[in-house]
Formats: structure tokens, C-alpha cells, sequence
């Protein structure tokens, strides 16, 4: 079963498997696995949704010997990726850890987080998932790319840079938004002669803002999926270069990202949308891991960009519905 809803609907979506083709994909960060949901996209009411909730503890995958990385592992590790960095000179890598959650007496109700997450981020493609022995939900609104086949128009954005809201931008962030924005008008402009790109601007996110410049574009249609290809994974959720940077990823992580920083393809008549799967969990029956991470830079401090994964976390941790076990 899949639920999601599209940013600023106030509508939840389902798939009837029973009639359509249209479609809604996840295709892992390293591209090797993808999930596919077919049928029609149709809206289902509040009530119908909450008639069948479904519970944490009624998934069939148990998650077992898991080890955390502490809060010191994870800034040794970032003091070894900041020499890297300076030694190969990379504008930025981007490094990802996983936050246990652990339903020892507690079960979630993940029906009702969807819902919570729904709410708090209107501006996001929200999702949740169960599909054989995987569950997965998520909320974040970082477009890949958007076409529509009746206008031949691409959209795309450079999204980047993490503070609190209440804080003011360094020059870190803008220094680590630059690169993604000069790389993503490179592909584009391979494919279309006139880009359109906005103004830099404030993209908040809950508790946390970031940098966001918006582009648009005519391509051919044929075109639309090596552009995806070129476009991910983006410098946001990899680094420049990014084949470099993806090995080293490879060399510096110790767990794989799974759906984390891949994308969701969602294709309707209309048109087609990819989202990034950033702020999103991975569910078992006795517990969560919620993937997060943050760009790297030679100037970074490790123990920012450790409170800025925790402050991340945050956009799952909070929306959690807990309810007692009844066993």
C-alpha cells in the first residue's frame, strides 16, 4: 500500500491498482533498487484513511544487532572527510548517519504520523509505504525535476545550506549552495538555450531554512530522463564531482543510504515529478532508522554539522505518533 500527498494539496492520494497506469517509482540513492506502485492515483477521504490504521508493530521486518554511531564516532569520521576534502580540494561531500528509534514499550502509529507530517510541512511531497518487508515515509519538498509534456517545460532547483530559522546565513552556506546551483544550470543549459533562474532565496522547512534558487527550462521530451540521470545525485545529496564524490561516500559511510537520497518519480497524464528523499525513516517492527546527513566543506566544524543531523532528525522525531502496546 502507498499513501502520499503532493506539496500545498490538502488532498491524501492512493493508487487503485485495479484500473490505470500511472505510476508512482523509488529508485534507491545508488540507483540498484527500485519499488514501483501502479494503478490510478485517486484521492481518499480523512476518514477513510484512518479506518485501517496500521501500527509499527504490525510489520513483518524486526530490525536486529544495530549499532548507532555516537555523536563522537560521527565527528571523528568528519575530521578525516574535512582533510579529504582538502587534500583532493573538493568544493564539498556529503556525508549521511542513521538515528536509531527504538519501540521497546511503545508502537508507532504510523497512519497518524503520516498525518502529522502532512501537516507540518505543507510545501513537501509526503509518502508512506508498505510494500512486502519494506516501510518507508518521508516529507520533503527538493524537486528533482518536473515536466510537463503539454508545455515542454522543466523545472528544477538548487536547494542547500542548513540553519535553524531564527539564525543568519554564514558564508558556509552560501559557499556550499553555490556549486549545486552552478552545477545543476550546467546540465540544464546542455539541454535548453534559454534557462530561467531566479533570485537566491529563504526555503524554510519546519524548524530549519535553506538556500533555494529555482530554474526553468524548454527541453525535448526525449531528453527528460537523461536530464534525471545527469541531474541526480545532485551536489546537495553527493558533492562535485560527483563520481568522485560518490566513491568516497562509498569509503567514508559504512551503511548504505537504501531510498535515502534517491528520488520518487510520480507520473500522472498531466506531468511527471521527481522528488529527493531527504527526511525520511526506514520502519520495522521494533524500531526506526532515520536517515540524515549534511554537506561538508573544508570549513566546516564537526560538532555543527553533528547538532545540524540531529536538528534534522527532528522533522520525523516530532511528528511520531506513540501509543502503548497492548501485548
Amino acid at each position: 500500500m502507498i499513501y502520499f500527498r503532493f506539496p500545498f494539496s490538502e488532498s491524501i492520494c492512493t493508487l487503485n491498482e485495479k484500473s490505470g497506469q500511472e505510476s508512482v517509482s523509488f529508485v534507491s540513492f545508488d540507483e540498484s533498487d527500485t519499488l514501483e506502485f501502479k494503478g490510478k492515483i485517486e484521492n481518499i477521504s480523512l476518514e477513510a484513511f484512518r479506518e485501517k490504521p496500521v501500527f509499527s508493530d504490525s510489520l513483518k521486518a524486526e530490525l536486529l544487532d544495530f549499532k548507532e554511531e555516537s555523536s563522537s564516532e560521527y565527528q571523528e569520521k568528519l575530521e578525516q572527510v574535512i582533510r579529504f576534502i582538502k587534500e583532493h580540494q573538493l568544493s564539498k561531500l556529503v556525508i549521511s548517519r542513521r538515528k536509531l528509534i527504538s519501540f521497546e514499550v511503545e508502537k508507532i502509529n504510523l497512519s497518524e504520523t503520516f498525518l502529522n507530517l502532512c501537516a507540518s510541512y505543507p510545501n513537501a511531497f509526503v509518502y508512506f509505504f508498505v510494500k512486502d518487508t519494506k516501510c518507508w515515509m518521508g516529507a520533503f519538498s527538493e524537486l528533482l525535476g518536473k515536466f510537463q509534456p503539454s508545455t515542454s517545460e522543466f523545472e528544477t532547483m538548487s536547494l542547500a545550506g542548513t540553519l535553524p530559522n531564527e539564525e543568519t546565513w554564514t558564508e558556509k552556506e552560501i559557499e556550499e549552495q553555490k556549486p549545486v546551483t552552478d552545477f545543476i544550470k550546467n546540465i540544464v543549459g546542455r539541454y535548453s538555450e534559454n534557462v530561467e533562474q531566479s533570485a537566491t532565496y529563504d526555503h524554510v522547512s519546519g524548524n530549519i531554512k535553506h538556500l533555494r534558487t529555482d530554474f526553468k527550462a524548454k527541453i525535448k521530451p526525449e531528453n527528460l530522463d537523461e536530464i534525471i540521470s545527469e541531474l541526480h545525485p545532485t551536489p546537495a545529496v553527493c558533492g562535485i564531482p560527483k563520481d568522485f564524490c560518490k566513491m568516497a561516500i562509498e569509503r567514508f559511510e559504512q551503511h548504505p543510504r537504501n531510498f535515502y537520497a534517491g528520488h520518487i518519480k510520480v507520473e500522472t497524464p498531466e506531468n511527471v515529478q521527481y522528488f529527493v528523499n531527504l527526511r525520511c525513516a526506514e520502519f520495522f517492527s521494533n524500531a526506526a532508522l532515520i536517515y540524515v546527513g549534511g554537506g561538508i566543506t573544508a570549513e566546516s566544524s564537526p560538532e555543527k554539522e553533528w547538532r545540524e543531523t540531529e536538528l534534522k532528525s527532528e522533522a520525523i522525531l516530532k511528528n511520531l505518533r506513540c501509543e502503548q502496546r497492548n501485548d
